[in-house]
């Protein structure tokens, strides 16, 4: 059993600055990719940042330059600092982690709750 919990969402004035937080814990031998998508309304889900378990980082290009994307593998956790923050940026922001539960097992992607992300014009 593996949970993940999203938090640090919220209102936020355009060219604002959030920092959301993602904790994994439960069954885990090995956190493989981790990131963070996100779905606005009438939109499809969408890869926003992904870190790998030795810190290479990937972006979705509306966000280069604006957002970082960090993990404290100690802790299970993974961040995202959203900077420069655009009213395009609302969405529900959903945290993964490709997880291994054992020693040679294959890993599974776990996704989170959700945190709504809200940036006001």
């Amino acid at each position: 059993q593996v949970q993940l919990v999203e938090s640090g969402g919220g209102l936020v004035q355009a060219g604002g600055s959030l920092r959301l937080s993602c904790a994994a814990s439960g069954s885990i031998f090995r956190i493989n990719a981790m990131g963070w998508y996100r779905q606005a309304p009438g939109k499809q889900r969408g890869a926003v940042a992904a870190i790998t378990s030795s810190g290479s980082t990937n972006f979705e290009d509306s966000v280069k330059g604006r957002f970082s994307i960090s993990r404290d593998n100690a802790k299970n956790k993974v961040y995202l600092e959203m900077d420069s923050l655009k009213p395009e940026d609302t969405a529900v922001y959903y945290c993964f982690a490709n997880i291994a539960a054992g020693w040679g097992l294959h890993g599974y992607d776990y996704w989170g709750q959700g945190t709504q992300v809200t940036v006001s014009s």
